[in-house]
Formats: structure tokens, C-alpha cells, sequence
């Protein structure tokens, strides 16, 4: 699971290592001692998370207007394809 340093607790990072997950998550600056994670992975969480928010822009998508679900991918595919050319 990629989160940013909000969801820096130990409760949190117990749960998703109880629900069979790895917590990619910094630690806080406050923190006495840090925990360490993935830097490599959490850069690709910026990317994904700006990738989303362009998609968010099509209002369909943003509102989930679409009843099936491939329909639903259908036009997240175009959307993509259009972000893309």
C-alpha cells in the first residue's frame, strides 16, 4: 500500500501488514525513530495519483455515470488514449 507521511501510524501500517500488504509509507519528520520504506516505489505513487486526478476531469469517470463495468473501462480507455495523443 503507497500513502503518504499522513498515514504514519503504527496502528495503520499494523493493519495493512495484517490484511497481507506491504506499507510503503515515509515517516514522519517527528517520528524518534524512522521507519524505513521503498523510495523507489513511492515515487511512482505521485505518478499514479496525477495520472487519476487527469482522469478525474472526465466527469463520467469523476461520477462513475457508467453502469457496467466494461463500459466503465471502456472509457477510462478512451480517456487515456486521448491524455496520451
Amino acid at each position: 500500500m503507497l500513502a503518504d507521511r499522513a498515514y504514519d501510524a503504527d496502528y495503520v501500517r499494523a493493519a495493512v501488514t495484517q490484511a497481507g500488504a506491504h506499507a510503503v509509507i515515509p515517516s514522519k519528520k517527528n517520528r524518534t525513530h524512522p521507519i524505513p520504506h521503498d523510495a523507489d516505489a513511492y515515487k511512482h505513487r505521485n505518478q499514479i495519483e496525477r495520472c487519476v486526478n487527469r482522469l478525474k476531469a472526465y466527469r463520467g469517470l469523476a461520477t462513475r455515470f457508467e453502469k457496467t463495468a466494461d463500459a466503465y473501462l471502456a472509457l477510462v480507455t478512451l480517456a487515456a488514449i486521448r491524455m496520451w495523443l
